[in-house]
């Protein structure tokens, strides 16, 4: 399966909760940090709900 490399490029600091949650559930914690998820059904949706925050490259 593909894989994904996420960056956290904003703060969610100022945006509703539910964003908050999300960029936690995908494991970002501080600017700058970069995970890899593979490229699934729930992965991609929670992407797509901040992706005004993040980064996505495919790998």
């Amino acid at each position: 399966m593909e894989r994904i490399r996420i960056t956290l490029i904003k703060s969610p600091i100022g945006y509703k909760k539910d964003q908050k949650d999300t960029v936690r559930g995908l494991g970002l914690k501080r600017m700058h940090q970069v995970v890899e998820h593979e490229a699934n059904g729930a992965i991609l949706g929670m992407v797509q709900k901040v992706i005004h925050l993040v980064k996505v490259e495919k790998i």
